[in-house]
């Protein structure tokens, strides 16, 4: 088990406008003194009020777009700090979270992790993060007892295994603990809906023409597989499409890569759903090594939207989910638990199609 505590790293704003100084009256040798701003500094550069700011800070989903960019940008000018300490000895907090999560090699738990960074740091908070090789009862045991002992306020748990809310229900329930990518009817919160975004993929396919989609999921012990799974046959048998063979990978490129090598298999496939844009890759290079032209002879959709899946050969149809958005409100719900409040309401994250030249019309 690798356990970091760290400050949580931060977010460049771009800025614009006259910088507002802060100024303490001069002292009697004449020597002017800057004082640090405040939280009503911060008010008056974005035009909001202090009750907004406030929201802003703490990761609470009551604000606009709009107000939240110009709080954002106002702190970044300004060079606003909040002052932790005061804070901690008024509500006897340490204004530190911790995050437990599974290897950070997969690209989702990773960018959950960092969307969770940014808004803990908007809120004011530190993390302690445990990051896990594997989630087990004796790991996740050892790293509750590792946070509870550095006196965190609450616990977020990026839980993407059935072994990890397994291991969630031996946590003291005094604890103010959230989960994040948990299965359906467990604890989770700020969920994106992996079942609408592989209906959507799906859907995108067939829409296209193909008779069919052939699915490459991820790993049989992952929520997220398992959900994208769903949605896929959900689609196909609302369509009364044929529901081809499931193909099993483990997210990385090589399994993709011997699925695509199985697809060549069956010569009348015409699209492929992925379930991810790892594998997506290696299906793409088992394709290409085969002289069968994306999409002219086959059609492929990925899922996560990779920072290098436009730049795959072709740019890969892809879902994207909104990970800054799942931090957010999963920052609101562990701070409004901490202080006793009622977390901000909202359903499941709706994640978005993003159509490239890996999928095209039957021909």
């Amino acid at each position: 088990m690798t356990v970091q505590l760290a400050p949580v790293g931060g977010v460049s704003l771009a800025c614009y406008g006259t910088a507002m100084t802060s100024r303490a009256p001069a002292r009697s040798d004449g020597v002017e003194q800057r004082r640090a701003p405040v939280m009503r500094d911060v008010a008056r550069l974005a035009g909001v009020s202090h009750q907004t700011v406030s929201r802003v800070l703490n990761g609470h989903a009551s604000v606009s777009d709009a107000a939240r960019e110009r709080v954002e940008l106002a702190i970044a000018q300004l060079g606003y700090r909040r002052n932790v300490s005061a804070r901690a000895l008024i509500t006897k907090r340490t204004m530190t979270l911790g995050v437990i999560s599974v290897s950070a090699q997969q690209y989702g738990p990773a960018s959950t992790l960092f969307g969770i960074s940014q808004a803990a740091r908007r809120a004011g908070y530190f993390l302690s993060v445990a990051v896990l090789d594997t989630m087990d009862r004796t790991s996740m045991r050892e790293a509750i007892d590792h946070l509870m002992a550095a006196a965190v306020d609450g616990v977020v748990v990026i839980a993407p295994v059935a072994a990890a809310v397994e291991a969630v229900a031996t946590v003291p329930s005094t604890v103010p603990l959230v989960m994040v990518e948990a299965r359906d009817g467990e604890q989770s919160v700020a969920g994106i809906d992996q079942v609408g975004g592989a209906r959507t993929a799906t859907r995108h396919l067939l829409d296209l023409g193909h008779r069919t989609v052939v699915h490459v999921r991820g790993p049989l012990d992952w929520f997220e597989a398992d959900a994208r799974a769903r949605g896929w046959l959900a689609e196909l048998t609302a369509a009364r499409a044929p529901v081809p063979e499931i193909l099993v990978g483990d997210w990385s490129a090589r399994s993709g890569y011997q699925a695509g090598r199985r697809i060549l298999e069956q010569p009348d496939v015409t699209a492929v759903f992925v379930a991810n844009d790892q594998m997506a890759l290696g299906v793409l290079r088992a394709f290409d090594e085969a002289g069968r032209s994306v999409p002219g002879d086959i059609s492929v959709v990925g899922f996560d939207d990779l920072p290098e899946s436009e730049l795959f050969h072709p740019p890969l149809t892809t879902i994207r989910q909104d990970f800054a958005e799942v931090g957010r409100r999963c920052i609101a719900e562990i701070v409004a638990r901490i202080e006793g409040t009622t977390p901000p309401s909202g359903g499941l994250i709706i994640p978005e199609l993003v159509v490239r030249d890996s999928t095209a019309p039957l021909a």
